[in-house]
């Protein structure tokens, strides 16, 4: 009986996969349902977490939650918390270019008044310059973000088609 209850305690708390996640962050922020879902999957992503992609997307749930918060002072607080995270993860793994597209894309959304605008250059060189080395899923995935990115331009866009 203990092995079936083992079975059951991993599906239900075992961390999603990437995968799954890179599918509801494209959604996350078009409505309150599909961001608190996001967050929702990532709940039991910890700082400490192995998985840095996860503990990055992490953070970007939480900054796209704090748009929904009540008071201003709740919003600053929530941003503050997800941008750590998102920037302890990069600082953990600097090279992986996955956590760059994911604060490139927090950045290049966000409100000027936030301040959080500091990495859009050199995010944007780093998927530039490390695009071609990807495969697979991740390099279509972020071959999509860099063709609808603002922060591109028509030139750059048609090297990743």
């Amino acid at each position: 009986m203990k092995i079936p209850l083992l079975y059951l305690f991993l599906f239900f708390f075992s961390n999603p996969s990437v995968s799954e996640i890179r599918k509801l962050y494209g959604t996350a922020n078009s409505s309150e349902s599909n961001a608190k879902e996001f967050a929702a999957k990532l709940a039991e992503v910890g700082k400490e977490d192995a998985n840095k992609v996860l503990v990055a997307y992490k953070g970007a749930s939480i900054i796209i939650l704090s748009k929904l918060e009540k008071k201003v002072s709740d919003k600053s607080k929530k941003f503050k918390e997800g941008a750590a995270l998102l920037e302890y993860a990069i600082a953990k793994e600097p090279n992986a270019i996955e956590m760059r597209m994911i604060r490139l894309s927090i950045q290049e959304n966000v409100p000027k008044i936030v301040h959080y605008r500091g990495n859009i250059k050199e995010d944007k060189k780093f998927l530039l310059d490390h695009y071609k080395e990807q495969t697979g899923a991740l390099k279509s995935y972020i071959g999509d973000f860099m063709a609808q990115s603002k922060s591109f331009t028509a030139t750059e866009k048609h090297l990743v088609e």
